[in-house]
């Protein structure tokens, strides 16, 4: 078993910066590929980012692309989501997610089952 504890969301201005920080206990997380996602009220839940087990590969949304950053720390077992130029459509509950390590090479990592699921952190950001 594997547990997420997501961290670092909050009420942000329009063209600000959130990191968001995800810790893995229970096994290590360089075991597993990282997965950012996030639903907004009366939406469904959506792809944000993904980053392979070693950090080497990253995936991005078409819709935050440039924007964010998924990155790793497998020593501190955690991964992270770097947001800047915030808008207020990245208003949403964010949640990450860990799927096994080679799960991001069979298919897109918007689609790949994820095994274990965070319990998500708001983040809210103002016009």
């Amino acid at each position: 078993q594997v547990q997420l504890v997501e961290s670092g969301g909050g009420l942000a201005q329009a063209g600000g910066s959130l990191r968001l920080s995800c810790v893995a206990s229970g096994r290590p997380f360089s075991n597993y590929a990282g997965g950012w996602f996030r639903q907004a009220p009366g939406r469904e839940r959506e792809f944000v980012a993904a980053i392979n087990w070693s950090g080497g590969s990253t995936y991005y949304a078409d819709s935050v692309k440039g924007r964010c950053t998924v990155l790793r720390d497998n020593v501190k077992n955690t991964v992270y989501l770097q947001m800047n130029s915030l808008k207020p459509d990245d208003t949403a509950i964010y949640y990450c997610a860990a799927a096994p390590s080679g799960a991001l090479r069979l298919g897109s990592p918007a689609l790949v089952k994820y095994d274990y699921w965070g319990q998500g952190t708001q983040v809210t950001v103002s016009s």
